[in-house]
């Protein structure tokens, strides 16, 4: 039987489940077992999970269905149990060194008690000191194991889970689990203290708990709150049935209430039914009040009498919960010039158009990437819709003659995003955006991250600086209801990169549907418009952006490289969107696309991609076609951009580090041969996962029609897909 075991729950965290599993891995202790609970196979958690198992024999991941929430997890957990003691550790918090290790000597100075509480550290997401509220409730005394009688202070609802081990056979004999619902921390922790006999404390940080950006599920709004009470009503009548004695009830009493008037006082916790909440707490609060209660002193006793007595008007009155409308208006961003802010503010004060779509890309570059695949699906599939492109005022020439478009500051611009119901972007909306109720704001990113992305940017200072102010990008997140991720890599990473309140939504990239339904001819015709000679290869050479750099530098001699390799190969080189200047050149061997419109046809004409750190190798890899890596200046890129993984230790096929290698994987073959054919196929089972050429009619189903997730065209397996046709017919495994 191992010493401890540690339940980790993981349900929408999978982004920092590894973070979290290695923190218990890495202890010096060793002797436990590592039990993650998961959704189901198949997630992305229980992916992260079973890698982990497959390393270390300690783990054992277990499978809890979403629908039962955090207790449901962390009961199962319980039941998969075979260690002494168990703890409970958040999928997005982490064991401090040595923590194990200190509860083991902790235990076994004190002897067997039926529960150990310990100190936790909460540590801000972004700025701010660390704090560790549990220091202020335990007791410094008695110094060894004590009886609960012995300290009525302690009553257990103040403290997470995550604060204390428990002794299993403990919990198994007195029939404790965790209560259902919300707020089962405070059900959950009022149970044991009542049932315990011997408890101890560690006087040390065990558990580091990460306080999330968009908080605690138990802050949000909602009518989850009245689930308080729910916890608050079985505490109390569980202490009545035991008998509790009164320097213990007291104590309890009061914490839980004090709990329920924070939340009876908060305006956001229950911007609806807050009289229902009060006047359903007045009523425990009579049922439960101890005999002979003495209500405490202050502006917080007299809130313990109006509650007595379910003068809710008065409470309301007391705790200033009107708070100035007005003042939060005038905080709204608004666009810059004054005639256009007040057009902008009325149109705000018109309904929602619920027959009104706007698309943008890349900041207005066009119609492109992800919001033209959906925007060109949705008149298929939904043409009751009215669609607008966003555009800027040099590029409204290129979208197509029936896309219907609005230039970017008119007074259309933001007429149409004042009152579009559907929003759909590629990057983001202006800052002076205001995402209105009702209104479904889509994020549909544009690739998958290789490099440091979102606050995760925030350590590296010469990405940091281009980026600008973090807390304007995440107030732009703050907008989305929907994100777009074409991988699990993506959506752990997208977790990460942008933390806040919005459903992920794994159903791949639109703008790849084209890699899966071109034809031959298509790929002829494209070929033909880019000027590739017949029977030529193409390369199509696509380096990505440079933070460090002040312009564009292709880093390769394109001329000397095409002299290497011979005249059966052409190269089409784009370079990345920040430096397209809308002209096209066309020199011997070297054909510049970067002014082509699209860069799916781009990739349908090439026979092969040479790329460095660029996400266009994740998309070109749907078409199982070559990939080369030139990196020639990885560890510079790595350390100053920051990478999510090392692209040389998983390529996506061949890799070169000068050009010499480069034009030598050309000249022996080994571009296309068996090696690159194998590293392919991984990199494409990792990183195509949800592109199949559905991923648009899942998208407009979903959001812009609004059918449930069940009726969602299901992901083709990625052995079922056939992509689009090369031109040579040798370039494919």
């Amino acid at each position: 039987m191992p010493r401890f075991s540690i339940i980790v729950p993981s349900h929408g965290v999978s982004g920092r489940l590894s973070q979290a599993l290695d923190s218990v891995l890495t202890q010096s202790f060793g002797d436990f077992e590592l039990i993650p609970v998961c959704d189901a196979p198949g997630t992305p958690a229980a992916d992260v999970a079973a890698g982990h198992a497959g390393r270390d024999s300690r783990v054992s991941p277990v499978h809890a269905p979403p629908s039962g929430g955090l207790a449901g997890a962390r009961n199962t957990g319980l039941r998969a149990a075979t260690g002494a003691y168990l703890l409970f550790l958040d999928g997005d918090d982490v064991l401090v060194p040595g923590a194990l290790a200190a509860l083991d000597a902790r235990l076994t100075e004190t002897g067997e008690v039926d529960v150990l509480y310990v100190e936790h550290e909460r540590v801000p997401w972004w700025e701010g000191e660390p704090g560790n509220p549990a220091a202020l409730v335990l007791p410094k005394r008695p110094a060894g194991a004590f009886s609960p009688d012995e300290v009525p202070e302690l009553t257990g609802v103040q403290l997470p889970a995550w604060s204390a081990a428990y002794r299993r056979t403990f919990l198994a004999e007195r029939q404790l689990a965790f209560p259902a619902g919300y707020f089962t921390d405070v059900g959950f922790g009022g149970l044991v203290l009542l049932r315990a006999e011997k408890a101890a404390v560690l006087h040390q940080v065990v558990v580091r708990h990460l306080v999330r950006r968009q908080g605690s599920r138990l802050g949000l709004p909602g009518e989850h709150h009245l689930e308080l009470l729910t916890q608050t009503d079985l505490v109390l009548t569980r202490a009545a049935e035991e008998g509790l004695s009164p320097d213990r009830l007291g104590p309890l009493f009061e914490q839980l209430f004090a709990a329920v008037l924070k939340t009876a006082a908060h305006p956001g916790r229950l911007p609806a039914g807050r009289r229902a909440f009060f006047r359903q707490a007045s009523r425990l609060y009579r049922r439960h009040r101890p005999a002979g209660h003495r209500l405490p002193g202050g502006s917080l006793g007299v809130q313990h009498r109006l509650l007595a007595t379910g003068a809710y008007t008065a409470f309301r009155a007391l705790r200033g919960v009107n708070r100035s409308v007005a003042g939060a208006a005038g905080r709204l961003p608004r666009p810059r010039m004054v005639r256009t802010r007040l057009r902008y503010a009325r149109a705000l004060r018109r309904p929602l158009d619920a027959g009104l779509a706007v698309y943008c890309a890349y900041w207005g570059r066009g119609y492109a990437c992800n919001p033209a695949a959906i925007h060109a699906k949705a008149r298929e599939l939904a043409p009751h819709l009215r669609s607008v492109f966003l555009v800027e005022p040099d590029q409204a020439h290129t979208l197509p003659g029936d896309v219907e478009h609005a230039v970017i500051g008119s007074a259309k611009y933001w007429d149409v995003l004042a009152r579009a119901k559907y929003l759909v972007n590629n990057a983001n909306f202006a800052d002076a955006v205001v995402k209105r109720a009702g209104s479904v704001h889509l994020s549909t990113q544009h690739g998958t991250p290789l490099k440091k992305m979102g606050v995760d940017q925030a350590t590296y200072p010469v990405v940091a600086a281009a980026t600008g102010s973090f807390g304007k990008l995440l107030a732009r997140v703050d907008r989305w209801d929907y994100n777009l991720s074409s991988n699990r890599h993506s959506t752990q990473m997208w977790e990460r990169a942008f933390p806040a309140v919005h459903e992920t939504l794994e159903y791949g990239y639109p703008r790849n549907d084209v890699y899966y339904t071109a034809t031959a001819d298509d790929v002829t015709r494209i070929r033909r418009e880019l000027g590739i000679p017949e029977g030529k290869t193409a390369l199509l050479y696509a380096p990505t952006h440079r933070d460090h750099h002040t312009g564009f530098e292709t880093g390769l001699d394109l001329r000397a490289l095409c002299e290497e390799i011979g005249e059966d190969f052409v190269v089409l080189l784009r370079a990345h969107y920040f430096y397209d200047r809308g002209t096209a050149k066309h020199t011997g061997q070297v054909i510049d696309v970067t002014a082509h419109r699209s860069s799916e046809d781009v990739c349908l004409a090439a026979d092969a991609l040479i790329t460095d750190y660029s996400s266009i190798m994740f998309d070109y890899a749907n078409l199982d076609r070559p990939v080369v890596v030139y990196a020639d200046d990885w560890d510079v890129y790595r350390e100053l951009r920051g990478v999510y993984f090392d692209v040389l230790e998983h390529p996506p096929g061949a890799v070169a580090r000068t050009p010499g290698e480069l034009a030598r994987v050309f000249r022996d073959g080994s571009w296309a041969g068996a090696e690159s054919a194998a590293a392919r196929a991984a990199f494409r089972a990792r990183f195509c996962e949800f592109d199949d050429g559905l991923a648009a009619e899942r998208v407009v189903r979903r959001v812009l029609l609004g059918e449930p997730p069940e009726s969602i065209p299901p992901v083709v397996p990625l052995a079922e897909r056939v992509p689009a046709p090369a031109a040579s017919p040798l370039v494919r495994s």
